[in-house]
């Protein structure tokens, strides 16, 4: 089981963390990242096995997110990559390896670029080469597009009978994990913890972002971990584009596909994605 920490990396910024395993481990040390409007507990599952094979596990609610201090500014890219250098930091763990999903498989690329020092490696899942400006050269676009759907005020149950519909194969970590990204109020319904305008915030940090102007400059190794299904063969052509020339620019790259599975790989598939994060460590690709 995991321990509830709250950690201040910068005044009146407090980072909700769930902490596995032991500091003390000779392994090294994991910080699991999540994606945009999600939190750590959808991590629940790969910290589990990362901790059961004996590393130390840290995954955190970035600003804004689950039960983080909700500021309202600081969501641009650089910014909250700087977020996650401090906790490396104020947690004194010895170059760990920092994994992130969707949104934020490109704040750990950010992260790596900027404080290559802080990490001995990242890994992106089913993200990391999101350049939403390819698809939406402009703002209001995107904005439009990418809104997310009004869910305050419908009721827990709701809610947790869509998501367990909508994965069937999921464990009950990754049901969980879904369901944690959401505050229940006294009246039985819902709210995301990430609010609506907080959310458009993060979302243009991630649209100005353009992670391919840092590959060439990763001086740490990356590890790509992308999902691809037939959903829609437009963006599983672009996603596999991407993949193949963030491999060419990253001087240290290594990719494992997962054919058939969904966005949030990682809760649903965390035996997997564990294994495959302890056997880069093992073999040296994270060295």
């Amino acid at each position: 089981m995991f321990d509830r920490e709250f950690h201040e990396i910068r005044e009146g910024l407090h980072l909700h963390c769930l902490a596995w395993g032991s500091p003390d481990s000779d392994l090294c040390p994991f910080v699991l990242v999540h994606g945009l409007a999600s939190n750590a507990r959808l991590w629940d599952g790969v910290a589990r096995e990362l901790a059961n094979l004996g590393h130390y596990v840290i995954a955190v609610d970035q600003r804004g997110h689950g039960h983080s201090t909700k500021p309202d500014d600081g969501f641009d890219m650089e910014t909250v990559a700087h977020d996650l250098a401090l906790l490396i930091e104020v947690l004194e763990l010895d170059r760990p390896v920092v994994v992130g999903q969707s949104w934020g498989a490109n704040v750990v690329v950010e992260l790596a670029a900027g404080h290559p020092h802080l990490v001995r490696g990242v890994c992106a899942v089913d993200g990391g080469t999101i350049s939403l400006k390819k698809h939406y050269p402009d703002w209001n676009d995107c904005a439009d597009a990418l809104r997310p759907p009004h869910l305050v005020g419908m009721p827990a149950k709701r809610m947790e009978a869509f998501i367990r519909s909508a994965h069937p194969d999921w464990p009950e970590d990754g049901i969980q994990g879904a369901l944690a990204c959401m505050e229940v109020r006294n009246d039985g319904t819902i709210a995301p913890w990430l609010t609506l305008e907080r959310h458009m915030k993060v979302l243009r940090g991630l649209w100005e972002h353009d992670p391919f102007r840092l590959f060439p400059h990763l001086q740490v190794p990356a590890m790509f971990m992308p999902a691809l299904n037939n959903h829609n063969a437009g963006w599983a052509a672009d996603k596999k584009e991407a993949v193949e020339r963030a491999l060419r620019e990253t001087p240290q790259s290594h990719v494992v596909w997962f054919e058939g599975a969904d966005h949030d790989l990682h809760a649903q598939h965390p035996l997997r994605v564990a294994n495959e994060l302890h056997q880069a460590t093992h073999n040296g690709f994270f060295s």
